[in-house]
């Protein structure tokens, strides 16, 4: 296995030209594909609002669920570095507030770092978590906390007073200790900008190709939801049609009664004769017999 990546691998990379692959993962299974995939970073995003829990916004996501989810990707990946973000709430009430929830993030959910939205009236908070010791990584344009002030999900950035200012909230948030930044939904030239005026990496998602490095939506990548497909989405497999031509095989063959066969199926000892069962009492479960065939891990955990 590569060295484990972290902040100061992505900060190289940046210097060497190499760009920076991170995507969203939420839980284990997929954390851990996604790693052995490559990925140098897994984003454990409040996104899973939308895309695990059916919401029309990130903004109902909890504290409690991002530690959560936190924890089950951090179980998965291996090399990748992973970061988490800090929900709608859990850090614009005060710089306490949130350096006792980023703290939560690493400490329960084992996060190598934390994300948070907005420029440089959160330049103190940044500073207050760093203080901490926790690394953040900014997150500026389309923001998806900021969905009602934006007026929907709308590019970020195209006039020059707004360009202006998103620039010197990146300088604002790399003066105040932030290792990398997100820029999602900016026009190619001002990330362009951006990536140039900056020493620390930005990542882009609907930034273009000069951005440090890309991160998409998992979901979004492997072509799970057909009906979704913005602009600076590319599709690089469909799952959602692997998936429901497997799972309609699977239907098939239960109703059919072909599955599960004999390859399939357990068998008992030669020569067993079956009696009437003996009422056995709750909680009370046979010993396996010595040699038996043991069924092994479940649910793809591995071994």
């Amino acid at each position: 296995m590569k060295d484990k990546v972290t902040i100061h691998t992505l900060k190289r990379l940046k210097q060497s030209g190499q760009k920076i692959c991170m995507v969203t993962a939420y839980d284990a299974t997929f954390a851990r594909i996604l790693d052995e995939g490559g990925a140098d970073v897994l984003l454990v995003g409040d996104s899973l609002g939308m895309v695990i829990q059916g919401q029309d916004s990130t903004l109902p996501v909890t504290m409690d669920q991002m530690v959560y989810h936190s924890a089950a990707v951090s179980r998965g990946a291996k090399r990748a570095h992973v970061v988490g973000d800090l929900p709608f709430m859990s850090y614009q009430v005060s710089p306490h507030e949130a350096v006792r929830n980023a703290g939560r993030l690493v400490a329960e959910g084992n996060v190598g770092s934390v994300k948070l939205e907005g420029g440089a009236e959160f330049a103190d908070t940044v500073r207050a978590i760093v203080r901490a010791s926790i690394p953040v990584m900014g997150h500026l344009g389309l923001t998806p906390q900021s969905v009602h002030k934006m007026g929907g999900y709308v590019v970020q950035g195209r006039d020059e007073d707004a360009a202006r200012r998103m620039l010197d909230d990146a300088l604002a948030l790399e003066e105040a200790g932030a290792y990398a930044l997100v820029l999602e939904g900016v026009p190619l030239e001002l990330a362009r900008t951006i990536t140039q005026s900056l020493k620390i990496p930005t990542i882009g998602i609907g930034a273009g190709k000069h951005c440090d490095g890309q991160v998409l939506v998992c979901y979004d990548l492997l072509g799970m939801n057909p009906d979704f497909k913005p602009k600076f989405v590319k599709r690089f497999a469909n799952l959602h049609g692997n998936i429901t031509e497997a799972a309609g095989t699977y239907f098939s063959e239960v109703r059919a009664g072909t599955f599960p066969d004999e390859d399939h199926s357990f068998k008992a000892n030669k020569n067993v004769r079956l009696v009437a069962a003996t009422p056995v009492g709750p909680g009370v479960v046979d010993a396996p017999a010595e040699g038996a065939e043991k069924v092994g891990a479940i649910y793809g955990a591995p071994v």
